[in-house]
């Protein structure tokens, strides 16, 4: 059994999504009441998993310059995209998180930005600050996941931390799914630095650097 609180299901809505690139998908938007965190978390419900298939999940951090305005330093905006598309292929569920920055914060995210430009890698800056390197902590997630019936899954991810925690929370993780790799001139430092010191399943021999001019 799980050591934590039970979440329960606040209000579920119907949205029909539509990007910038065409795609369209309708979803199911769900709130919850009981997170331990207090923090506006919601799950986005997509597809319908075929009997006895194991539904696959997404944890995504909340990235406003990467989701909302297509910042190009990171790659959370294109792994948004392409989490909702594979989600609804297959049938599962994306829960966005509200923990900007690692679960820093916007401001404190945009100040590690600045050291960045100084030379700083990603979790240096975070540090530099007298932060976290990754301050983020997924108990709310096996909340909500629990609240909505899933407690098996495959998890669409690069990070193995995410899939440690849910295991570590009564989630059955069956597999850890790899997004794709999503680089430009601006994030391949950024993508360099997750694999090299926080192990995230890409490339390493792919993300040399590019020039940005």
């Amino acid at each position: 059994m799980p050591d934590f609180p039970a979440a329960t299901p606040r209000a579920r809505v119907r949205v029909p999504l539509r990007f910038q690139d065409g795609y369209g998908v309708d979803a199911e938007l769900v709130t919850f009441h009981g997170l331990t965190d207090g923090l506006e978390h919601l799950a986005v419900v997509l597809g319908d998993p075929a009997p006895g298939t194991t539904p696959l999940v997404r944890l995504h951090s909340e990235c406003l310059t990467g989701d909302v305005f297509g910042s190009a330093r990171c790659d959370c905006g294109p792994q948004l995209r392409e989490a909702v598309e594979r989600i609804a292929d297959r049938g599962g569920v994306l829960l966005y998180l509200r923990q900007e920055g690692r679960g820093i914060g916007l401001y404190n995210k945009l100040d590690a930005y600045a050291l960045q430009d100084q030379g700083l890698d990603t979790y240096a800056a975070n540090t530099a600050l007298g932060l976290p390197e990754d301050a983020r902590d997924y108990t709310a997630a096996a909340q909500m996941l629990t609240a909505l019936g899933i407690t098996s899954l495959d998890l669409l991810s690069n990070n193995p931390d995410k899939a440690d925690q849910l295991r570590g929370l009564g989630i059955d993780v069956h597999d850890r799914v790899p997004t794709g790799v999503f680089t430009t001139a601006h994030n391949v430092r950024y993508l360099r630095a997750k694999v090299l010191q926080t192990h995230h399943t890409l490339p390493l021999g792919q993300l040399t650097e590019l020039n940005a001019g």
